[in-house]
């Protein structure tokens, strides 16, 4: 198939390249959050119009007809065929996405849809994965289930002695539940001495907190349901590739366009009205990520110190705090988390309460935060993890800090802790 076309066929507005050299330099993230998809704008509008069609019109002159070509020669406006193949909202949304994270950037239905396709794709004979999403182990029983792929575990080095040219190292970070992190540069160095792809789950460190193409990934992963979409209320899916995997070169297809075809075939794309809503968001990605890391920080901080100090409701009630900030290498600014993660940690983390029933009881006593799954929006998330995912331990709590203020959440949690503590007492 056609690509998409250029930047100066599409529509009025500066293109990427014209954006660089007009600044001599890449534009800061929040900047190429706003004005990254400019130049596929063919309307004077400022916010961005909602397309809903799934189809749209052919050329009108015969000589200009070209089977499954996305590009109509006579107008910059019209250049899609069909929503399953391509659409206005989607191309937007995969524009800045590309730009934020590196790498050009498919999306799918869901994080779920992506890990599915991203498999297909690479059709491996053995995955090696650690904890992490329950979601994606359940996609690699299916594929066991179809072609006998084997999963191996990605922290025990006799598993992965046994991994082979063309199969995957699958790395989570930071990881569901728990929000710590491991060790991209490690992992890239195991797949290079076994001719193993490099995959990785970047969903609970988005940009600008972690940019996996630092360490040679072949291919980022991205629920965008999550800080993409950043509230609550789209789901999205998206693999961004590696550059210089991409693109084709002599004469062989690129990834880019491979995965392009096989999502047609496997149809798992977004709807238009989730597009859309995934461009609104991306505007503010970073400032939300970024206060919603700074808060985080300074929850984990204060639950931190009052364990350690004890005599108090958190040491009594929270047997246990993890989180990537928590980590032995955190507090070294030359380690590999430091160097990974520059811009602050994931504002993801879990609390291990004293006892199932604590864990259970904990997210009825709170007033800001939802109990609910999932996690990334504006609005803070508790979840008694064992509501939807049966693999974990019952006693963990997962907390996932959205855009309120620091001390708000912090007065919440311990008011809680307090409510739980006095109806433990009665």
């Amino acid at each position: 198939m056609v690509s998409n076309g250029t930047p100066e066929k599409r529509a009025a507005g500066a293109g990427p390249n014209q954006l660089a050299a007009a600044f001599g330099r890449q534009l800061s993230l929040a900047s190429r959050s706003v004005h990254a998809d400019d130049y596929t704008n063919t309307h004077t509008a400022v916010a961005p119009p909602m397309h809903v069609s799934t189809t749209f019109r052919y050329a009108e002159n015969p000589d200009d007809l070209v089977p499954w070509s996305d590009m109509d020669p006579n107008t910059a406006q019209d250049w899609y065929i069909y929503s399953r193949e391509n659409s206005p909202n989607t191309n937007r949304y995969e524009t800045i996405l590309s730009s934020l994270l590196g790498g050009p950037a498919v999306s799918y239905a869901s994080g779920l849809a992506a890990f599915h396709a991203m498999v297909v794709f690479l059709n491996p004979k053995r995955v090696a994965i650690g904890g992490g999403y329950h979601g994606c182990h359940g996609i690699l029983k299916l594929m066991h289930k179809l072609n006998g792929l084997e999963q191996l575990e990605l922290e025990d080095e006799a598993d992965l002695a046994k991994l082979q040219k063309g199969d995957i190292i699958h790395v989570e970070t930071p990881l569901n539940p728990t929000g710590e992190a491991r060790d991209l540069a490690y992992y890239r160095a195991k797949a290079n001495e076994l001719g193993c792809y490099l995959t990785v789950d970047a969903t609970f460190a988005p940009p600008p907190l972690q940019d996996p193409f630092r360490y040679g990934v072949d291919v980022v992963m991205h629920s965008g349901t999550k800080y993409f979409g950043g509230h609550s209320d789209m789901l999205s899916g998206v693999l961004a590739i590696h550059p210089d995997r991409a693109h084709g070169r002599d004469g062989k297809p690129g990834w880019l366009s491979e995965l392009r075809e096989e999502r047609l075939h496997l149809g798992g794309v977004m709807g238009n009205f989730e597009g859309w809503l995934g461009v609104r968001s991306l505007r503010t990605l970073e400032l939300r990520v970024k206060r919603q890391s700074e808060s985080t920080r300074q929850l984990v901080d204060w639950l931190a110190s009052e364990k350690k100090a004890g005599g108090n409701v958190v040491a009594d009630l929270v047997h246990k705090i993890q989180h990537s900030s928590l980590q032995p290498e955190a507090s070294d600014p030359e380690s590999w988390l430091s160097k990974q993660m520059p811009n602050g940690h994931g504002p993801v983390f879990s609390l291990w309460l004293a006892s199932e029933e604590h864990a259970k009881r904990l997210p009825s006593k709170l007033f800001l935060f939802h109990h609910a799954t999932s996690l990334g929006g504006v609005e803070s998330l508790v979840e008694w993890r064992a509501m939807s995912d049966t693999t974990v331990d019952r006693r963990l709590v997962r907390v996932s800090i959205g855009v309120e203020g620091w001390e708000d959440l912090r007065d919440d949690l311990l008011q809680g802790l307090q409510a739980l503590s006095k109806e433990l007492k009665n």
